[in-house]
């Protein structure tokens, strides 16, 4: 199966468990690697049987800018549904990086993979 990724989508989010951080922004990163099959496309030459990068930036950006979780490992989770749900993919790995969360380190975060349910 092939690999289609997004690297360091960049958005701001009500995320966090402190008080100051229920009052601010914060800017994620999120890395998405999507298995998808690109023979067909790859064939064809159509944009329209492509995996779109760009809707499923947009819908993860939408998404997380409405969202308010106390937790990136509750995000990460949301965010891995909305992309299996929505979109034509197998699997999806999803890193979310909050950066400047800890002190010494550029960032902290949560690594997930997560595969559609295949009905029986």
């Amino acid at each position: 199966m092939d690999t289609v990724f997004i690297e360091q989508l960049e958005v701001p989010a009500l995320i966090g468990i402190y008080d100051w951080e229920r009052r601010i922004r914060q800017p994620l990163w999120f890395d998405i690697e999507m298995q998808f099959d690109n023979r067909v496309p790859a064939a064809s030459d159509n944009i329209e049987q492509t995996l779109d990068y760009k809707a499923i930036s947009k819908r993860v950006t939408a998404y997380v800018e409405a969202s308010g979780f106390g937790l990136v490992e509750t995000l990460a989770e949301r965010v891995a549904e909305v992309i299996l749900a929505e979109f034509p993919v197998q699997r999806v790995r999803l890193k979310l990086s909050k950066p400047g969360a800890v002190r010494g380190a550029r960032a902290v975060g949560v690594c997930i993979i997560r595969t559609r349910e295949v009905v029986a």
